[in-house]
């Protein structure tokens, strides 16, 4: 038990000195080993094993003078990915909100997260009395809207692995045979949005349509959902029109033009 917590310790001061080094590049634009080492008082060649894992992972890189270093690309990606998905939370929230009210039902934003669906953001409409609380929960793709809405515009490799059996039954409506996908999601990309009808849990359905970036590669979907006595068939068409107005506002918010 000893060693495992000593290793555990010696982890995290790790991932603290590293993180140290991120913020005194950032501070100083670059720097060296020796300069690295006697800001946090470790010796020369610790500074230069953390030095050597953040460059591996382009955290950091070598500038022209061997031995200094700066921030590397790694960093912006990060950066553009954390930017991404708060310019879509802020730019969605106004619009979620504005369509809880008008179809008083639970409105959600979420995106692609590995084989799930990672809810961002939640409106509670007024008819919500107790809404699911979504936000920050994980749901596997194929059983919900959203998820539908996500596998949809993925690439073929991509949309393999996403639906990699087995694929787990929450119902008895869970589709769970990899093998009905292609044509499912045709359909979504044809009628331009998903729904999910007492799939994730007996007595809920819900609808969700595309949010695009600028460029037009979906990145997130928005969805719609409540008591499947409260969204019956005939109600879908109307809450479908109402989602796929608001994905698209949402779209257009991050710079698409609908052609």
């Amino acid at each position: 038990m000893g060693n495992s917590g000593a290793g555990g310790a010696g982890a995290v001061q790790s991932v603290d000195r590293a993180a140290a080094i991120l913020e005194i590049l950032a501070r100083d634009g670059e720097a060296g080993v020796t300069e690295v080492a006697r800001e946090l008082g470790v010796h020369k060649s610790t500074a230069s094993r953390l030095l050597a894992a953040l460059d591996r992972r382009e955290l950091v890189t070598q500038g022209a003078a061997r031995g200094r270093f700066r921030l590397g690309v790694g960093i912006v990606r990060l950066a553009g990915a954390a930017s991404a998905r708060l310019d879509v939370v802020q730019e969605s929230r106004p619009v979620c909100r504005a369509l809880a009210q008008q179809l008083g039902e639970t409105v959600n934003l979420a995106i692609l997260s590995g084989r799930d669906a990672l809810y961002l953001d939640q409106a509670a409409g007024p008819a919500a009395l107790s809404p699911h609380n979504w936000a920050g929960r994980r749901i596997p793709l194929h059983a919900t809207s959203d998820g539908k809405v996500l596998l949809a515009y993925l690439p073929e490799a991509e949309l393999a692995a996403c639906l990699t059996p087995p694929l787990a039954r929450f119902t008895e409506r869970t589709v769970t045979a990899a093998a009905e996908f292609p044509a499912l999601l045709a359909e979504v990309r044809s009628r331009g949005f998903a729904t999910a009808v007492d799939e994730l849990e007996a007595g809920l359905t819900a609808i969700a349509a595309p949010v695009r970036n600028a460029e037009g590669t979906v990145i997130a979907s928005v969805s719609a959902s409540g008591p499947s006595f409260r969204i019956p068939a005939v109600r879908i068409p109307a809450l479908a029109a109402a989602v796929r107005r608001a994905a698209d506002e949402v779209s257009g918010r991050l710079g698409w033009i609908a052609r």
